[in-house]
């Protein structure tokens, strides 16, 4: 899992699927193996190791320097890229988590985007009513991981 496949440095790690949905689970030696053999899956990875350093990066930054609201509304909308939809599941104390504060921080910036008309949360449930307004309580950080996960993302010819 991670970055340690890369050069075969395996260690024991634990991934755990905050979406609902399916998640493959695949031999660490076997993705070393399609690593080292296919130069179309090795620059997928690495590019998306590029983004997820990009975004943990901006993360720490984010949190040293903007509001919980803020940070709640990047994670949100973040989530919702990933996901292409605008319903989400998760529990307070999985975004509390995330975020490194407390639940009860949690519980009072999405009480604020709920009054504010960006989203409707109830028991672990999230509904964006407003992406827009979403977008608006957000600060640059979304913007900025977004922008990169698409520039390194974007398809590329295969010439």
């Amino acid at each position: 899992m991670g970055l340690p496949l890369i050069d075969g440095n395996y260690t024991r790690s634990r991934a755990v699927v905050h979406v609902p949905g399916k998640a493959l689970r695949l031999r660490a030696s076997a993705v070393a193996e399609e690593f080292a053999r296919h130069a179309t899956v090795r620059r997928l990875l690495l590019a998306y190791s590029q983004a997820l350093v990009a975004e943990i990066m901006q993360t720490a930054l984010c949190s040293r320097h903007h509001g919980l609201e803020q940070q709640l509304a990047r994670l949100i909308l973040l989530r919702m890229d990933r996901q292409q939809s605008d319903e989400l599941t998760m529990t307070q104390e999985s975004m509390a988590g995330m975020l490194g504060v407390r639940r009860e921080s949690v519980t009072l910036a999405a009480a604020r985007l709920q009054q504010g008309g960006c989203i409707r949360y109830a028991r672990g449930h999230i509904s964006v009513l407003d992406r827009g307004g979403l977008e608006t309580r957000t600060c640059d950080c979304y913007h900025t991981i977004r922008c990169e996960f698409e520039r390194l993302l974007r398809p590329r010819p295969l010439y």
